[in-house]
């Protein structure tokens, strides 16, 4: 048995399919048929059913690849411990970032980090929170960027800033007026959303419910982007709120319909996270090191109250 074998086994009960698996692993799809063979015969079991499309696990198959996964896991933090041990920073890390924070963040970090830290090949991935729980938790991801806290077993936050939720209000509503928005102000039967799966509409329902009972069927209006909201919104559909970050390319125009909350303002809290046995431990502190410096000259806001990102009951 050799871990290779089991590299194999991994990508053919991950593409259902012994050709793709071939092409993933950059070995012809004899070679690696082949190695499985040689493996389920020094075993004695099928591993696969080949007679399924797809191809499926047998149950002994299935409780195989489970192991496989903490083995092949295992094997490729050897060279993260040397390298941390060395205090190399260097090597293939993989990033995952939620919807609502990549296209704000990471053209601020992204050309510092690759300048400074060259030997480093991100590989980043858009993710929503519950998928990024779970490559974490199966060795598929090195760390991601999200809103916390999260409260996930065996996930470890470190904190890089607080961001305030600012009130995009259209001309025609009743609060465009406002000053400033207080939380009770909002009424759920006038808020844009992102569709489920978001945290950030987990946040904004969380916000809501404290001053008011609501059930998602209160919500006509949903999309999967805040770019849309605010098209929505400035069709007189409804107002919503925004990540602070995304209210800096606004428009002049669009500026005018930004509303602030009165202190302490609602925030969502955005961390990088990672397992609690990931090994390269020094690109995390470098990535840290760096999104902490960019982001204190764009976000001054001190007086905050943290939203959770977990829908709460009310």
């Amino acid at each position: 048995m050799t871990i290779t074998q089991l590299y194999y086994v991994l990508a053919v009960a991950e593409n259902q399919n012994f050709t793709k698996a071939a092409e993933k692993c950059f070995v012809t799809q004899p070679t690696l048929s082949m190695q499985i063979q040689k493996l389920e015969d020094e075993l004695d079991v099928l591993i696969f059913d080949r007679g399924k499309k797809p191809i499926e696990l047998t149950e002994v198959g299935k409780k195989i690849v489970n192991q496989a996964k903490n083995i092949v896991n295992e094997s490729n933090r050897i060279q993260d411990i040397v390298d941390q041990q060395k205090g190399f920073i260097g090597g293939e890390f993989k990033l995952g970032i939620i919807p609502t924070i990549m296209p704000t963040l990471l053209p601020m970090f992204l050309n510092t980090f690759i300048k400074k830290h060259s030997k480093v090949k991100l590989i980043i991935e858009e993710l929503t929170t519950e998928e990024i729980i779970s490559r974490l938790n199966e060795g598929h991801l090195d760390a991601a960027i999200a809103a916390t806290p999260l409260d996930a077993e065996n996930i470890k936050e470190r904190v890089l800033y607080f961001e305030p939720f600012v009130a995009y209000v259209p001309q025609n509503h009743r609060l465009h007026n406002a000053t400033k928005i207080e939380s009770s102000d909002l009424d759920v039967d006038d808020m844009l959303l992102l569709e489920d799966g978001h945290c950030f509409r987990n946040s904004i329902l969380n916000i809501c419910k404290t001053f008011k009972k609501h059930t998602d069927d209160d919500f006509l209006l949903e999309s999967g982007s805040i770019e849309t909201l605010i098209k929505l919104s400035n069709e007189g559909l409804g107002m919503t709120l925004l990540p602070y970050l995304h209210t800096l390319d606004l428009n002049e125009k669009a500026q005018k319909n930004l509303k602030f909350f009165s202190e302490p303002s609602p925030a969502r809290e955005v961390s990088l996270i990672y397992h609690k046995s990931e090994l390269k431990i020094q690109i995390i502190e470098a990535l840290q090191s760096i999104i902490s410096g960019v982001i204190r000259g764009a976000i001054a806001f001190q007086n905050v109250k943290i939203i959770s990102p977990l829908l709460t009951k009310k």
